[in-house]
């Protein structure tokens, strides 16, 4: 079983977050970043279905020098190879961009041998978009089983089967091997890191492709190529201190009346 999963590298949300001055993209060069922590999910799952049988999991990211660590990360974890696309013209890129690459990349990939699975997240931590897995499969020609909470591959039957949990209902959704799966915080628990992967980490291979390498047009990618620009940031007003409202005996009265004024009741 050959796994792909997709990661990226974000701004740690412990930081103090923020956008460049100059084209009003996100920071990702002056703020510390870290795998993106809804991509440790599909990280897990690919370990453990390899783990259950057989093949390798190759971790792909795309993003600036800093986001070889989201590699480094999931190589710790135990994954047993890395891709990281870095190339100046990628930065400021939306999500048709970064499908797009991300698809040139993981057929380069399919060239040393076929992919059998695409693991993403549901979403990244900092754009919070979840559309990448669907234009990615798209792009790929891949059948798409999105949002799953539970995941089953049946090697010798080529399929896989995702439990989909709703606000009313739960689906079983099967597909077909190759396909793209994203998958929920719901499905496993991470592992930490041992001082044992960690050490072994630093012999794994990691692959550094550019643009070229993908045959990607430059100008197809980028702030200038993106669908959406941001125009206008400002910060976020201080939060402001609540209503203290001591309770003398009225106190159910009092809270009636904010209820009432503020029209939630």
């Amino acid at each position: 079983m050959n796994i792909v999963v997709c990661v990226k590298y974000v701004p740690d949300a412990q930081a103090e977050r923020g956008f460049e001055e100059s084209d009003l993209t996100t920071d990702r060069v002056g703020v510390d970043g870290r795998l993106s922590e809804l991509d440790e999910y599909p990280v897990e799952e690919a370990l453990k279905i390899v783990e259950a049988g057989e093949g390798q999991v190759t971790v792909l990211t795309m993003g600036p020098q800093g986001a070889a660590d989201a590699v480094k990360k999931a190589l710790q974890m135990g994954a047993h190879a890395g891709v990281h696309v870095c190339d100046e013209a990628i930065a400021g890129s939306d999500a048709v961009a970064t499908s797009l690459v991300l698809a040139r990349a993981i057929q380069k990939l399919g060239e040393a041998g076929p992919v059998d699975l695409v693991l993403t997240g549901m979403a990244s931590t900092d754009g919070v978009m979840s559309v990448v897995p669907a234009m990615l499969a798209e792009r790929l020609g891949l059948p798409q089983v999105t949002y799953a909470s539970e995941l089953t591959v049946d090697a010798a039957a080529r399929s896989v089967q995702a439990r989909r949990d709703g606000d009313a209902e739960t689906l079983l959704v099967t597909a077909q091997l190759p396909a793209l799966v994203s998958v929920t915080d719901q499905i496993n628990e991470p592992r930490y890191p041992s001082f044992k992967g960690i050490m072994a980490a630093k012999k794994k291979p990691v692959s550094t492709w550019t643009l070229a390498d993908l045959g990607v047009d430059p100008a197809q990618v980028g702030l200038a190529a993106s669908w959406t620009t941001v125009e206008q940031v400002s910060a976020r007003p201080p939060r402001e201190q609540g209503q203290v409202v001591k309770d003398e005996g009225d106190g159910g009265l009092k809270l009636a009346e904010f209820l009432t004024a503020g029209k939630f009741v």
